[in-house]
């Protein structure tokens, strides 16, 4: 279990966010109790109450605290401008915080059978999006209409195979794939349009 008084996160509003997402990420979300949520932080569960009032309001903050801890972590916006340090800052931000990643998924899945959590998952995509079209522009590379969207499905789903287990070799040959696909210039990419329907 982490020791999250000597996590970084310290005793408060941030640490109970930090023990939400390593709850939902173990327990998943029926399982996120403010009881829960206080034994994993080491504080008492009226302070859960106090600092969020609702159990809505508890996730929703997590969800957002989850995004901008993840994209800080990522370097999503600065990104390294060789293949080999992108595969491996993509590569660690999914090794070091699996809970956050779980997390997220957990909350995505959600909000299918929640509608009040679709606007957190459509800010989530959004924020992690537009971070990555910053980055990409930083490193010169075409930011055509929906290159970073598509990067993003690609990381977004790469993500999703590495937690579920899948080999962590094809996963990395995948992530340097994208990086070719990403480095080529504009007028050279091949990226075949889906046809009209």
């Amino acid at each position: 279990m982490m020791d999250f008084a000597h996590s970084g996160y310290g005793t408060g509003r941030e640490a109970l966010l930090a023990a939400t997402v390593h709850v939902v990420a173990r327990k998943g979300l029926r399982g996120m109790t403010y009881r829960a949520v206080a034994e994993v932080a080491g504080v008492n569960n009226t302070l859960v109450a106090h600092h969020f009032g609702t159990r809505d309001a508890l996730i929703e903050a997590a969800l957002q605290w989850s995004v901008a801890q993840s994209i800080g972590l990522s370097g999503l916006q600065n990104l390294p401008a060789g293949e080999d340090d992108f595969c491996r800052s993509i590569m660690a931000l999914i090794r070091d915080n699996p809970d956050m990643q779980t997390f997220q998924y957990e909350m995505i899945l959600e909000a299918r059978r929640r509608p009040e959590l679709a606007g957190a998952v459509k800010n989530l995509y959004e924020s992690y999006i537009s971070t990555l079209a910053a980055g990409l522009d930083s490193l010169g590379f075409s930011s055509e209409p929906g290159l970073a969207q598509a990067a993003f499905a690609a990381l977004d789903g790469l993500v999703l195979q590495l937690i579920a287990g899948v080999d962590e070799q094809a996963v990395e040959r995948a992530i340097r794939t994208l990086w070719g696909i990403l480095a080529q210039p504009a007028n050279t990419r091949t990226l075949t349009p889906l046809p009209s329907q």
